[in-house]
């Protein structure tokens, strides 16, 4: 009887039409993701209008739906390496899709706070999610390159939140934006339908049928016998079952400092960009800026952001990713030093963009390189607590950037002090080493016998 490991035969597969199918239906997810998540932005002026609500209800009313965020992405990514991801992210789209619809009903403060931190907890539980199951089924040589393509999506969906929250506010107020939203609603029948089930937990479950459609479909060419046996990484401590997924495998097998490097990264990273996200133009034009230059920097920040989204993948993918990451957070860092000293408007554009592209692609590929490091049993708990721990820095940047904008410090020195969290996260990158059972390609793997029988 041949053992085969279902994870060997995606790491070798060829990019096919299942790959095509993931990377499609996983990138619509999260352009969903990003709408819902940036629509509040566009429409907060709009609605503080309308519900009458002082700036300091509209920034709880904000922080609600990233504190939602925080626990989805915690708890969803747990629960889907315990029920499946397929299922996990389904009921994900379908609750920040219905309820952000509500989102557009409500009349009160403190209800739209309610509201929005439950969306929250659907659009945090289907990163984790969508990182995991990626990561899974791509072949080895586009990894990375398939996980910082699907999340562009997020930018994609914050710019369409931008033009339709520019054209339809005015015409048909702020609810209409949140009307869209059940769009997605459409993606989920083919997300049940086409999207293939985690290998882990098919593995787990033993559902022979669907393993076999699976490696038929990642290698049409693969031939497998009736009595083939198929398998995951084995587990490399005797401490934990197979089937353990439980929180404290995060910190097992040498992975102790490296979850918490993984975390301090993400928060890092996430801490700077909505801190620039919220703040920058105001800081600009404290400076001295027009307030057209300093939407032109956000504009640029974010153009940044989706150039960089899409091009950390295939760097990551041909050089070392901890490598890449870490150079990512250096950029960053150099950017803002540069952006916060006396340079001409038009190189400010420049430097603004590369910072952009810096922090926002490091965020995408410290979510690929977690989901590479964890072993498959628990890689969308990982990478769910890595996103949860980052989301914590969006829900205290804007806070925090505030009490460092109430200092009136000259520009330089808010710049300063603002890189120094990308100093700590490219540490933090470097102190992560590979676990003993991290990742899909390690020494603990169950070999794909193909030409041979195991005795």
């Amino acid at each position: 009887m041949r053992q085969l490991n279902v994870h060997g035969i995606a790491d070798e597969a060829r990019f096919g039409a299942l790959h095509a199918t993931i990377l499609l239906i996983c990138t619509l997810i999260i352009v969903a993701d990003g709408y819902d998540l940036a629509i509040i932005g566009a429409a907060l002026p709009s609605v503080m209008k309308d519900l009458n609500v002082t700036p300091a209800q509209a920034g709880m009313m904000v922080s609600a739906g990233f504190a939602g965020l925080m626990i989805g992405a915690i708890f969803a990514g747990m629960l889907a390496d315990r029920v499946g991801r397929r299922k996990t992210m389904a009921v994900c789209v379908v609750l920040f899709s219905i309820v952000t619809v509500c989102t557009g009903l409500v009349h009160d403060a403190v209800l739209f706070s309610m509201v929005r931190f439950v969306a929250g907890i659907g659009i945090g539980g289907v990163m984790p999610c969508v990182v995991a199951h990626v990561t899974e089924f791509a072949p080895r040589k586009h990894r990375a390159t398939m996980v910082t393509v699907s999340f562009s999506g997020f930018a994609i969906g914050g710019m369409l939140a931008a033009v339709l929250g520019n054209t339809m506010i005015e015409a048909h107020g702020w609810r209409s934006v949140f009307f869209v939203a059940a769009l997605p609603l459409v993606v989920v029948p083919f997300a049940v339908e086409l999207l293939p089930e985690s290998i882990a937990y098919l593995v787990r479950a033993h559902r022979v049928a669907e393993l076999r459609d699976v490696v038929r479909r990642l290698n049409p060419q693969f031939v497998m016998l009736p009595d083939d046996d198929f398998v995951v990484p084995a587990c490399s401590s005797a401490v934990f079952a197979c089937d353990d997924v439980s929180v404290g495998r995060l910190f097992s097998d040498g992975r102790l400092c490296s979850t918490i490097m993984f975390w301090l990264a993400s928060f890092m990273c996430v801490f700077v960009i909505y801190g620039l996200a919220s703040w920058l133009a105001k800081m600009m034009t404290s400076a001295g800026y027009s307030l057209a230059s300093a939407l032109h920097l956000l504009l640029a920040l974010n153009v940044g952001a989706l150039v960089g989204g899409v091009c950390a993948g295939p760097l990551a993918d041909r050089l070392p990713i901890k490598v890449v990451l870490c150079s990512f957070y250096l950029l960053a860092s150099m950017a803002i030093l540069i952006s916060g000293s006396s340079v001409p408007v038009t190189w400010l554009y420049v430097t603004t963009g590369f910072l952009g592209a810096s922090t926002y692609g490091g965020q995408m590929l410290t979510y690929a390189y977690a989901a590479q490091f964890y072993p498959p049993a628990i890689r969308s708990s990982g990478v769910g607590w890595v996103t949860g721990v980052g989301r914590l820095g969006a829900i205290l940047a804007p806070i925090a950037f505030g009490a460092l904008m109430a200092l009136q410090l000259p520009r330089h020195q808010n710049f300063l002090l603002i890189a120094v969290p990308m100093f700590v996260a490219a540490a933090a990158v470097t102190a992560i080493g590979r676990g003993r059972a991290s990742g899909n390609g390690n020494a603990n793997e169950i070999p794909v016998y193909e030409g041979s029988s195991s005795k």
